[in-house]
């Protein structure tokens, strides 16, 4: 089935917080497998699963070490093919998470290379330093401390834009771009239908050289070749299936590279994510420092994608939440007096606008973020890194602490909460206790309450997703920011042919008297997250669709 992905919804798993069926605290493929019927009744189109393959996890399995291979915690290839097939009797498709920027250092190219090989190592970044003890270049890694590793034995060193058992691949090289392709072609023989490739625009290096102005970043994203290599990798593997859709996670990108990226008739890719609005409590760039959200800010760059990328026929992937960021319910939402409310509305708010909606796991259920009070608590090595880092920089234990519990990726990897039973469900724990703590509020907070209340913030995932099947102006239809200035609404017009959507929220949690309410006749209010309504008289966190069609 050909499933038109602008009407889709795509439902994110991190395998190894989702549900855990032999009892040694890590999630697993069966357990994928045994939840499909969740997912069914929540309406998702897509699974994307981020990486199973054999990975000594020290990123979480995006430091891959076998691209061919299930990590055995997490099950074996029969598993995969059998979650393949079930997901696909339920009228869903898979989409795997290719991490093609860099390998783990375990892999066996990297091993080779290592050996001194020099087919391999010219498969990786070797470089000279610019002097003893000296990188070549300046640039910082993406987790902390220098992009560059030393060898002693070549007296060489090796980038890893990434943690230092992630050593970037060498996109430069053909035989690289050969053995990528393989492996897509590989899964694709499986039946998988989907690919989110992973921090994909960083893959061609551009000169490498002192960046005097920041941490290195203007010179390897976006580079001079990535719109040559997506090309070339849709035009010889997932390019050749029509019913294959892909989505490119995009670092520090920009719009214009974007709408190439992601253009209808550009070759390259069927989406892609972009992080802009999701900086919104950074000051600039940096991400390890406590600000208030800044909502204008916030509505600009969502409106300025949205519009972009309209008028250059390339598509949104639209999105509060994954793997790597913290939930939005506690980010810009009120995870206390207002916890339901405010996740209703920040689901009214993306799933409404033009782009593919991706949920995370637990986001359709309002999961919020961790409540660990110890450093000890935490996996991410991100965070731990960082945690060391802002104390090298003065911070006292306790503000450094309080920077991670507030931006840590941990926040979104959390066991997912099942039930009331121990450790939500996740695991029996006969063996193990969870790889990561239950958030405490999992008794509150769980799937199986949400499934027996009709009023629930999962029963509202699933109108919303019910919504995008049926109108086609949610899918289709173009894109007009409605009263931008105002403090407190964010509200936007969608129209296609005859129909025609207005969807307005109130981000904060008081009561709000709207003044610019657009002109309401012929309107019907179609979803909300409060009984009746008037869009002048705001409640705290109220969202609400109308719709007209003519």
């Amino acid at each position: 089935m050909n499933r038109d992905f602008r009407k889709s919804t795509v439902y994110q798993i991190y395998p190894k917080s989702f549900c855990d069926t032999n009892g040694d605290g890590i999630g697993d493929i069966k357990g994928v497998i045994s939840k499909l019927d969740y997912i069914k009744e929540l309406g998702a189109d897509y699974i994307w699963l981020t990486p199973f393959f054999v990975s000594p996890q020290n990123d979480n399995g995006y430091d891959v070490a076998d691209y061919y291979s299930v990590e055995p915690k997490y099950g074996t290839m029969e598993d995969v093919e059998t979650l393949i097939a079930e997901a696909s009797k339920r009228e869903m498709k898979l989409m795997f998470d290719m991490v093609f920027n860099h390998v783990s250092t375990k892999h066996e190219w990297f091993q080779k290379a290592m050996s001194g090989d020099a087919y391999y190592k010219d498969f990786f970044f070797f470089r000279k330093g610019k002097e003893e003890g000296v990188p070549p270049t300046n640039w910082e890694s993406k987790f902390g401390g220098s992009a560059w590793e030393y060898v002693e034995k070549f007296d060489e060193y090796y980038l890893h834009l990434f943690d230092v058992t992630q050593a970037d691949l060498n996109w430069d090289n053909e035989n690289v771009r050969k053995e990528i392709q393989k492996v897509v072609k590989f899964w694709m023989e499986k039946g998988v239908k989907g690919f989110r490739f992973d921090v994909v625009n960083l893959i061609s290096k551009g000169s490498f050289e002192d960046d005097e102005t920041g941490d290195g970043r203007k010179y390897y994203t976006d580079g001079p070749k990535i719109h040559q290599y997506l090309k070339e990798l849709h035009d010889t593997t997932f390019g050749t299936d029509a019913e294959i859709v892909t989505v490119g996670e995009m670092s520090s990108t920009s719009i214009e590279n974007c709408c190439q990226y992601a253009g209808s008739s550009t070759g390259e890719l069927n989406m892609v994510f972009s992080f802009h609005h999701l900086k919104v409590d950074f000051m600039g760039n940096e991400k390890w420092v406590l600000v208030p959200f800044d909502f204008k800010k916030l509505k600009e760059i969502i409106f300025e994608w949205q519009t972009e990328m309209e008028k250059h026929d390339a598509w949104n992937a639209v999105f509060w939440c994954n793997h790597d960021q913290p939930r939005v319910v506690s980010r810009f939402g009120n995870e206390k007096e207002y916890w339901k409310e405010s996740a209703k509305m920040l689901a009214t708010i993306i799933h409404c606008l033009r782009g593919t909606p991706y949920v995370y796991q637990g986001e359709e259920i309002g999961m919020t973020n961790t409540d660990f009070t110890d450093i000890s608590q935490f996996r991410d090595v991100e965070s731990l890194n960082h945690y060391e880092i802002l104390q090298d920089k003065g911070l006292s234990a306790s503000d450094a602490l309080r920077i991670v519990q507030i931006h840590s990726r941990d926040n979104g990897r959390t066991p997912m909460q099942w039930n009331t039973e121990d450790y939500a469900g996740f695991t029996s724990g006969e063996k193990h206790a969870p790889w990561i703590g239950v958030n405490s509020n999992y008794k509150k907070i769980n799937a199986e309450e949400q499934l027996g209340n009709s009023d629930s913030v999962f029963y509202y995932y699933k109108k919303l997703i019910e919504l995008r099947k049926k109108l086609d102006v949610i899918a289709y239809g173009s894109v007009e920011p409605l009263d931008i200035s105002d403090p407190s609404v964010f509200a936007y017009r969608r129209k296609y042919k005859n129909e025609e959507l207005i969807v307005a929220a109130n981000f904060y949690g008081k009561n709000y008297e709207w003044k610019n309410v657009p002109n309401l006749s012929g309107f019907e209010k179609i979803l909300g997250n409060y009984e009746g309504g008037e869009l002048r008289k705001l409640q705290p966190y109220e969202a609400a669709v109308w719709y007209k069609c003519q």
